[in-house]
Parts: structure tokens; sequence; C-alpha cells
């Protein structure tokens, strides 16, 4: 159950908070997006972070390196477990954000957040990465991407399942593969806009280091019976 960490994609920190009650125990943590960050701000990551949850900030910063430096560093202030940034950045952005992980590890005991870098959408196909220029096939793209964030330090990256086993493979055991787009076995749920997915154990199979998951959990009827029919599937 460690390796599921739940997207509170939800629009108030009310509901994020009631559902994170519900799953405590049951999952390794919390995702806080756009959604939810928007609308509660940092106080809800600072109420999940008192409960003791790890918290992922899931903000993708993308902009000039110092601005994100600074990002990297509010939201190392949170407390937060982990973040993300934007390996499309660019190599100075990346070397950035690990600088300023490190300045924070330097001036709070070594402690600091982990950062990992996103390498493309799940909600992305072949089609949609050409019509933006990428002409290289989905698995490919990913790869160059993961190895920029690799060469600035960073611990790992966000990228889907199908690119899981390559990723393993090229870039060796304790890089993090953090992947969205869990749909089928025990996480079923309706049609909607991933496209590159596999099933909870697939992934795990594959080399995924941990598994994003929103609304197969968040959308049942009994979310914590949901989160522990998946844990179920990834421990057989």
């Amino acid at each position: 159950m460690e390796r599921i960490l739940v997207a509170l994609d939800v629009p108030t920190a009310r509901e994020a908070l009631a559902l994170a009650g519900k799953l405590r125990g049951a999952v390794g943590g919390f995702k806080v997006g756009s959604e939810l960050f928007t609308s509660a701000g940092p106080d809800v990551v600072r109420a999940l972070v008192g409960e003791g949850d790890h918290v992922f900030l899931d903000l993708k910063f993308h902009d000039i390196p110092n601005t994100v430096a600074g990002a990297v560093k509010s939201a190392a202030s949170l407390g937060v477990w982990m973040l993300n940034v934007h390996a499309s950045g660019g190599l100075p952005m990346l070397d950035a954000a690990h600088e300023a992980a490190e300045a924070v590890a330097a001036q709070s005991d070594g402690l600091r957040p982990l950062v990992i870098a996103v390498t493309a959408l799940t909600s992305l196909d072949a089609d949609t990465l050409a019509s933006v220029g990428v002409a290289a096939a989905p698995k490919a793209h990913v790869l160059r991407l993961a190895t920029l964030a690799q060469a600035a330090g960073l611990d790992g990256v966000v990228a889907s399942p199908q690119e899981a086993r390559e990723l393993r493979q090229a870039m060796g055991p304790d890089f993090l593969i953090v992947t969205p787009g869990i749909r089928g076995g025990a996480a079923s749920s309706g049609a909607d806009d991933q496209v590159r997915t596999a099933t909870p154990a697939g992934a795990i199979a594959a080399g995924a280091s941990y598994l994003v998951i929103g609304r197969p959990i968040t959308g049942a009827a009994d979310p914590r019976a949901a989160a522990e029919a998946i844990a179920r599937e990834i421990r057989s």
C-alpha cells in the first residue's frame, strides 16, 4: 500500500481532508495538484503534513531557472515529501531545481524533498505530441527527457506505465518512476482522458516505484476498499 499515492483532485480542502481521513493507513501518501492547490492554497498541504502524511506536490514547475529554484524552496518550506518540475524546461532549469533542493537540505539537517521531472503527460499520444512539434515516438521522447533529469541529479521522473520498463532498464534500480495512468485490474473506472495506461500490477511489474491513482479510488463508492483492492493486486 505504501506505493499508492492518491490524487486528491477535488475542489475544496474539506473534501480533500475528508478523503485523506478515509484513506490514511491504507495508502502511502497523497498528491496535491493544481485543482486543489489553486482552490485551497498551501494550508491544505500544511494540514496533510501535520497529520504525518507524505505529500506529493504536483504543480509541475516550468519557468526560468531562478523562478523554479524559488518555487522549489517554497514548496520545501511546506514540508512536502516530493514535488515535480517539467523536464521540458531544459537542463539549466532542472539543475536549478536540484540545487535548490540541496540548499534546503543544507539548511535543514539533511531533509529535502524528492524532486522528480514530468516527461510526457499520460493524456498525450503520438498524434498529440506530433501536433506540438515532437516528432519522436512517446517512449523515445520520455527516455530523452528522463536522461536530462538524471543528468541534473533529480530523483526520478513522472511517466506513463507504458514507458516504465524501458526507463527502469535505462535509468537503473534507484531512479524513481512515478506513474499516473493506472487503469484496469483493480483500478477499473469509466472512460476518461488517460491514453497511455496499465493495470496496477502491470505498472509495478514493469518497474514503477509509485502509482498515482485518482478516480479509481476517489470516485469509488468505498474509497478505502478500492485502495485495499489495488494494494492486494500489487502484492499478488
